[in-house]
């Protein structure tokens, strides 16, 4: 077995395809222990996907909104975040369907017809953290960071407004939190206090190395490493705990979106969005998923919200 390297030297690995699922807009992927299953969203065509790596079989739902982001709930349902709110829904008990059965938690900035929810996590204390993405085709930065939990309802976070929000992660203990604006080509991180809903010393967490990549969606490791789907790049990044580079995983897809960790494997989404026919020509399977098996199991304990 290959030593896992110390952030010293960087290596490098392919990603292979998983799922030819050949989406709009794939993110928000999520591996359930449980189910033995993945799920994740087509954003732009507002379908809920389901892959049993074990059978091969796959289900898609179609929803009435984009959806963003999605989670895992203690009791076995789904927490989805479409365009304007939160909706939970037993996925499980709807295969036979092609539409999902909603109940509304909480609406999203209701007041404001120019966000939309896009990425969001679990965070480690059963609550969810979310953002909004602006629909200002200046991309002028109106999104909000909000958390979700059972007992509070929606509560904003005060941390700085953004045109797309995503790489939402939690190291283990969820008092710190990674974050990002897409159009700004860093990952920051701060303190979060999942009881008061609160956040502090926010600071620049890794600035990309590389020009055009646009961080996505992440996702932390057993050993505290953020793996980051970098837009534009075709790769994942794995950052140690202290930034440094440590892993690179190549994707066949020029625009990975977002990640989750299953044992030793690490599942990749991608979108086929904005790409011409000379892209697509160059990148057939965009739009899939992804998967590269890890020297060793790098999951930890799946993180799961806690539903009204």
């Amino acid at each position: 077995m290959a030593a896992w390297p110390s952030g010293d030297a960087v290596t490098t690995a392919l990603a292979t395809l998983a799922v030819d699922s050949r989406c709009t807009l794939g993110e928000g992927i999520l591996w359930c222990d449980r189910r033995r299953v993945l799920y994740w969203t087509d954003i732009l065509a507002a379908e809920l996907w389901r892959h049993d790596p074990d059978s091969g079989h796959t289900h898609t739902w179609s929803l009435p909104a984009p959806l963003g982001c999605l989670a895992l709930g203690e009791d076995g349902r789904l927490l989805l975040g479409l365009a304007k709110g939160l909706y939970a829904s037993d996925v499980e008990a709807q295969l036979s369907s092609r539409e999902l059965s909603l109940e509304k938690l909480a609406d999203v900035e209701a007041d404001d017809p120019m966000t939309r929810i896009n990425d969001g996590r679990a965070d480690r204390h059963r609550g969810f953290v979310f953002g909004t993405k602006s629909g200002h085709a200046d991309l002028r930065p109106t999104g909000r960071f909000h958390q979700y939990t059972a007992a509070h309802g929606l509560r904003e976070l005060a941390l700085p407004r953004a045109a797309i929000p995503n790489s939402i992660c939690f190291d283990a203990s969820g008092t710190r939190m990674y974050f990002c604006d897409s159009v700004t080509p860093r990952i920051l991180h701060c303190r979060y206090d999942a009881a008061t809903a609160s956040v502090s010393d926010i600071a620049v967490f890794v600035d990309l190395d590389l020009a055009g990549a646009e961080p996505d969606g992440s996702i932390v490791d057993a050993e505290g490493a953020v793996w980051n789907a970098q837009w534009g790049a075709g790769r994942v990044v794995r950052y140690l705990p202290d930034g440094r580079i440590d892993r690179i995983v190549r994707v066949p897809a020029s625009q990975p979106s977002c990640c989750t960790l299953r044992d030793d494997l690490l599942y990749v989404t991608s979108a086929r969005v904005g790409l011409d026919a000379a892209a697509l020509a160059t990148h057939p399977l965009s739009g899939g998923v992804f998967a590269h098996r890890n020297e060793r199991r790098l999951a930890r304990d799946i993180d799961r919200v806690r539903l009204p």
